[in-house]
């Protein structure tokens, strides 16, 4: 390299370095806005799929308390979390939100006849324990024994 154009080389150099460390501080300061723009915009989002949820939950609640039947409870629960939601961009079938979601779907629909089997073993504890306080009173009014009828059925019981 010639020495009488080094500097003109030198300066060359520096002031494309100023030029490319400017563009970097400007493409650094847009990320930066950028950045905190994404962070507002998942943070809305984030509330808002969170309050479509609440609201799909207040939905489901609201049709769960008015079911009795253990089978019409569980047609419930499967109609709450139907297949609509694979129709959702990055939910589709196979996706890992899907797996995630079939594996807890699953898993809760286990938990709840697990819930069920529990609670129709209480409720026929309850029976029997009411057709044997009833048959106590029967016994203690009329001095008999009860037949089948009077004790299965509750409506009988004030009549005596």
């Amino acid at each position: 390299m010639d020495p009488k154009y080094t500097s003109e080389i030198l300066e060359h150099l520096e002031k494309q370095n100023d030029l490319l460390m400017d563009a970097y501080r400007s493409m650094s300061h847009e990320l930066h806005k950028l950045q905190v723009e994404e962070e507002m915009l998942m943070h809305k989002f984030y509330e808002f799929t969170k309050q479509a949820e609440h609201q799909n939950i207040e939905d489901a609640n609201k049709e769960l308390k008015s079911v009795t039947k253990a089978s019409a409870m569980e047609d419930s629960m499967k109609s709450c979390f139907n297949l609509d939601n694979r129709k959702k961009p990055g939910c589709e079938k196979g996706t890992g939100v899907d797996g995630s979601r079939t594996n807890m779907t699953n898993s809760l629909t286990k938990k709840f006849k697990g819930l069920m089997i529990d609670f129709q073993a209480l409720r026929q504890k309850i029976q029997d324990e009411y057709r044997k306080v009833v048959e106590r009173r029967v016994m203690t009014v009329t001095g008999t024994r009860p037949d089948e009828e009077l004790s299965l059925n509750p409506a009988l019981e004030f009549e005596l």
